[in-house]
């Protein structure tokens, strides 16, 4: 049994293989990324349960993708530098960041920092792996693949669950209809994007008036949202 998903972004392949090397050793499952721009996308596909960031990274550095993760999500977020300043330190903890390590460091204080993190932030090992959104009078779970709606299951194909949870995982984000094909559907689906639409209309059957505090928008012009009210 895996004891999470983590995301490694760090530019210094050494340095990557090196955290496989401890991490998956552990129990953990890893996912690389090696340019900011690159740990948002998979971020945003893997739905990791903590996020290893080091801050000099190419396309986004490490406090532009805190940033980002943090207007969508409160997965924990461990940064990693060479640098050991103070301003460095207070402005990660300022952005988000739940910890902190510089360096070199060691395997076992890798090891430690993310277990301590997991624990403050309440993950435990089977909380990770519960794949689960939910809303008022709604929840999408990924690990069941059930979709309750006020309280009642509701059958619902797979391709259309998977697409819910995506959307709704990221609220009030807009997507386009070719990135819900790559993400959802996968890079090696090459279907016409009028699938999406047809999956939307779906949906939209069987949440209609069920909550005034979220809905399925359409974006006119670009695409689709999981509107969430303030």
């Amino acid at each position: 049994m895996s004891m999470g998903k983590i995301l490694v972004a760090d530019d210094d392949v050494n340095i990557a293989d090196l955290l496989r090397l401890y991490l998956e050793k552990e129990g953990y499952t890893l996912t690389l990324a090696n340019n900011g721009e690159e740990a948002l996308e998979k971020f945003n596909m893997e739905t990791p349960d903590i996020v290893l960031l080091d801050i000099m990274m190419p396309k986004l550095d490490g406090w532009q993708v805190c940033r980002e993760i943090r207007k969508k999500s409160n997965c924990p977020i461990i940064m990693i530098t060479a640098k050991g300043e103070t301003f460095d330190k207070v402005l990660g903890l300022e952005l988000g960041a739940d910890d902190y390590v510089v360096k070199p460091f060691d395997s076992k204080e890798i090891v430690a920092r993310i277990k301590a993190v997991m624990r403050r932030t309440g993950k435990s090992a089977a909380e990770a792996n519960e794949k689960e959104v939910s809303y008022n009078k709604l929840v999408v779970n990924m690990t069941k693949y059930e979709l309750k709606v006020d309280g009642k299951v509701v059958d619902t194909p797979p391709k259309e669950l998977e697409l819910l949870y995506h959307l709704a995982s990221n609220p009030n984000r807009v997507y386009t209809r070719d990135q819900l094909l790559n993400e959802v559907w996968g890079f090696e689906y090459y279907g016409d994007s009028r699938t999406v639409d047809v999956h939307v209309k779906r949906l939209r059957e069987k949440l209609e008036g069920v909550s005034d505090q979220w809905s399925l928008k359409t974006v006119w012009g670009v695409g689709y949202k999981f509107e969430v009210k303030e």
